[in-house]
């Protein structure tokens, strides 16, 4: 009789842009102004069984620059892979959707911020 295999699992399935948004609601008055922008970015993590032993790991990004109290600009986004994780219960699933998965998902998701950010005519 066969024995099944139980030796962990771990592959990245897919890593796509799920969603990006740009908005700069004061321009172009906002962009003459030379002071220096306050910035504030927010980072969240989700992940969620979507088949057996597969997940979807979702970080996301909200970039929001002001000067004063007027935004210059407001860049949010949400990038995710697909793993397929199997074999591994408790905290070693824990480790590997909270801290593994999105390092492997952050890199792409900055690249994706920063081509928006430079895209919309900043530096």
């Amino acid at each position: 009789m066969a024995e099944a295999n139980l030796d962990p699992v771990f592959q990245i399935q897919r890593v796509y842009l799920k969603d990006v948004s740009l908005e700069q609601p004061n321009s172009p008055a906002i962009l003459l102004n030379q002071e220096q922008p306050g910035v504030d970015i927010q980072l969240g993590v989700d992940a969620a069984p979507v088949a057996d032993g597969m997940f979807e790991v979702t970080v996301t990004a909200t970039v929001h620059t002001k000067i004063a109290d007027k935004t210059v600009f407001l860049v949010e986004a949400k990038q995710a892979g697909i793993f397929e994780i199997r074999n591994m219960e408790g905290d070693q699933l824990n480790a590997i959707l909270g801290i593994a998965c999105p390092q492997i998902v952050y890199p792409y998701l900055r690249s994706n911020v920063a081509d928006v950010i430079q895209r919309g005519g900043f530096p």
